[in-house]
């Protein structure tokens, strides 16, 4: 009996210990794997930084080539570089207008390198660009304002044919029932993923002006698309 009873005593205190290990152990498990996904998010922050600054590096090399020397080529690799980003923001802003944005990237690159003395790195050359871009596009408008808007036949015409290549040209119909400035602040959050501040940059906007353009617009995308299915 003695036996007996000391051997189950011995089992008890050996359940209780392993009981007492397996809560440290997994707190310390849990620990790890905070301090690994710690480590994980600093290491991508530094290669997001680090290809930042290889990026803006580049571009001020090449633009104080093109300031100093007034080298073509360097301003061309400019171009080369930014060319498709700038016809895309103007085709999301021109409904998918194809010649429309070709002449307006045309002339955003003109002003680039006409103005070219104008820029001072206090912002990336891509802020400095897009900011041309939104300069340009509001030109247009004015412009046009008088004989055209988003409601025109014209403006109808396009979307509605558009629309018939799919649901990427949906996207245009919807990007219709938004005013311009919602436009532009939707697209260059949801498209070209810009973060609000980095959009304000652009626009020339307050950041709280530019939350209201981006919720007013989501707002009408959604009833747009709700409308129609989707």
């Amino acid at each position: 009996n003695r036996s007996i009873r000391t051997s189950l005593i011995r089992r008890r205190i050996t359940r209780k210990t392993e009981k007492k290990e397996i809560i440290p152990t997994k707190r310390i498990v849990k620990k790890r794997r905070l301090i690994v996904a710690e480590v994980s998010g600093l290491r991508h922050f530094r290669n997001h930084i680090i290809k930042t600054m290889k990026v803006t590096n580049e571009d001020l090399s090449l633009v104080s080539q093109v300031a100093g020397l007034h080298d073509k080529a360097a301003f061309n690799e400019l171009v080369r570089k930014y060319q498709s980003p700038i016809r895309r923001f103007f085709l999301h802003q021109t409904l998918g207008d194809e010649q429309l944005s070709d002449d307006l990237a045309q002339d955003t690159f003109i002003k680039a390198y006409t103005n070219i003395h104008q820029f001072k790195g206090t912002a990336a050359f891509s802020t400095w660009l897009y900011r041309i871009a939104c300069n340009v596009l509001y030109d247009h408008h004015r412009r046009q304002r008088p004989t055209t808007d988003t409601d025109c036949p014209a403006v109808a015409n396009r979307c509605a044919a558009n629309s018939e290549q799919g649901m990427k040209m949906d996207v245009y119909g919807a990007l219709a029932r938004l005013a311009d400035k919602e436009r532009t602040c939707v697209t260059l959050q949801l498209i070209d993923g810009y973060p609000i501040e980095r959009i304000a940059e652009i626009t020339g906007m307050a950041v709280g002006t530019v939350k209201s353009h981006i919720f007013r617009g989501k707002q009408k995308l959604t009833m747009f698309l709700k409308q129609n299915g989707y």
